[in-house]
């Protein structure tokens, strides 16, 4: 190598070593050493969220889930955004390497006989064969930091598709419990309609036997009447519930039907939940996972932008064979070529390249707001529904306490009725008190049921253990094969984010 090729690769190797843009450090955010709630109903300890459904002990739960997490519309849509992401990905490193196209042609020319040379020139064959070759060499990174912009996009489309399916592993379970409440207050409302239904033949039988006037007859029916009316507005939610649970799974409406008919009760969650600390909901949480990567996405563009500001070194060149007769095509002297490098740099455009600059920053400050937004929107859903499951306990058990009273109190209503010492008013009273509170009570059962799943999501747990996520998802090889690889995008689940 003389000296003066040497000047001129210098800088090339020098600048190759480094790419323009901002490096990427993972944000931090400071966050509380521990949750606000405490009491019964929490742990302090670590939170074990994998598979957090089958906590409730229903088996029809996890199998409804199971189906859900790999036959849902929502998580195959979500996965094929991972393979869109996979194949972009791919587009992007093809970029380290040069392009090479091959060219095949037959042409027959002819000359005007209106030139000065017409008919002078007899029209010919021209046959050619040949490869065309381009490298753009990366001299400033703008390349490499378009596969790192890919790679956490990748990263981010996977966390997606995590955070999909801890979604609708919360859908069907919140639903699937509402559909067993709508059972159980099913059963409550046709239960109080047979009692009222016994006092309004008491009353009936005391009416005939001139006991009552016709009063206590229309209160009984009214009561009978009203507590009967809820019952199509039940069946109604019962029926768009188990709808909606055939759509989470993607079946038709109405395909669960039968496999939902017989009642059962409505799945009770562990006594206690362990929450961890705030910390740890930073790592687990998809959501806040992805928001990481789209910031590490957005601040390697600044780099792709930034490299269009500075010349583009293209190696090119032609190889190829041509000739006026198909036979001499392969002859000796029907070789041409031509090699050499280009030089394009872009010296002005009215500012427009460094306007484009700005504007990645833009975006990238932007995508930093909306990850520092969604840490605290985690950090509020996680509080809310730690609240909401401990209050919700204790309403229960106001509930259960009012509702035992309320029977004591028909009792003895009817008893003190039927001995002619209260008037039948006190009666309908109770009666309507308790149709009320075991509703509520039902209610309320459901509520805890579905605070507990919302916790359990607003942890950001069950993603790990879902067998058709891991499928879909795979890992395994050697750096080198797994390149380009979800996985190899998305780093260890278990990675640290400050």
């Amino acid at each position: 190598m003389n000296a003066r090729s040497a000047l001129v690769l210098a800088p090339a190797l020098l600048f190759a070593c480094a790419a323009v843009g901002p490096d990427y450090d993972a944000p931090a955010k400071d966050v509380p050493p521990g949750w606000r709630e405490a009491g019964a109903g929490l742990a302090p300890g670590e939170a074990d969220l994998a598979g957090w459904w089958r906590r409730l002990q229903d088996p029809v739960l996890d199998g409804l889930i199971e189906r859900a997490t790999r036959q849902g519309l929502e998580l195959r849509e979500a996965l094929a955004r991972v393979r869109e992401a996979r194949a972009l990905r791919g587009i992007a490193d093809a970029d380290r390497f040069p392009t090479m196209d091959l060219d095949l042609a037959y042409e027959r020319r002819g000359g005007s006989e209106n030139t000065p040379l017409g008919g002078f020139v007899p029209d010919s064959d021209l046959f050619s064969a040949g490869f065309d070759t381009a490298w753009e060499l990366d001299l400033w990174g703008r390349v490499r930091r378009s596969i790192e912009a890919a790679d956490a996009d990748l990263a981010a489309s996977v966390e997606d598709a995590r955070d999909v399916a801890v979604t609708v592993a919360a859908e069907t379970a919140r639903n699937y419990v509402e559909l067993r409440a709508f059972q159980a207050r099913l059963a409550v409302a046709r239960r109080n309609v047979a009692l009222q239904e016994e006092t309004l033949a008491l009353v009936r039988t005391r009416f005939d036997a001139g006991l009552v006037g016709e009063r206590d007859v229309a209160q009984a029916t009214s009561n009978v009447e009203s507590t009967r009316s809820r019952v199509p507005s039940l069946e109604t939610g019962l029926r768009a519930t188990e709808n909606r649970l055939a759509v989470l799974l993607g079946l038709s409406p109405g395909e669960l039907t039968a496999e939902l008919a017989d009642s059962a009760p409505i799945p009770v969650p562990p006594a206690e939940v362990a929450v961890g600390v705030p910390a740890d909901l930073l790592r687990r949480r998809p959501d806040v996972r992805r928001a990481e990567r789209v910031l590490a996405a957005e601040t390697a563009r600044i780099g792709v932008a930034e490299g269009d500001l500075y010349p583009r070194l293209t190696l090119g060149g032609t190889l190829g064979l041509a000739a006026e007769e198909a036979g001499d095509v392969f002859d000796s002297g029907s070789e041409e070529f031509a090699l050499g490098p280009s030089l394009r740099w872009n010296l002005f455009d009215g500012g427009r390249l460094r306007q484009r600059v700005q504007a990645q920053d833009a975006r990238a400050e932007q995508a930093l707001v909306r990850w520092e937004r969604t840490v605290l929107s985690a950090l509020e859903e996680a509080e809310n529904t730690m609240t909401a499951f401990l209050q919700e306990q204790t309403r229960l058990r106001s509930l259960e306490l009012a509702a035992s009273e309320a029977r004591r109190a028909v009792d003895f209503a009817r008893t003190q009725y039927r001995e002619g010492l209260t008037d039948f008013q006190a009666v309908v009273d109770t009666e309507r008190s308790v149709a009320a509170l075991e509703d509520e009570v039902a209610l309320s059962e459901s509520g805890i049921t579905t605070t507990a799943i919302a916790l359990y999501k607003a942890l950001g747990g069950g993603w790990e253990s879902m067998a058709a996520l891991a499928e879909a998802l795979p890992a395994g090889g050697s750096p080198e094969e797994r390149r380009g690889d979800i996985d190899s995008a998305a780093g260890d689940p278990e990675r640290s984010y400050p």
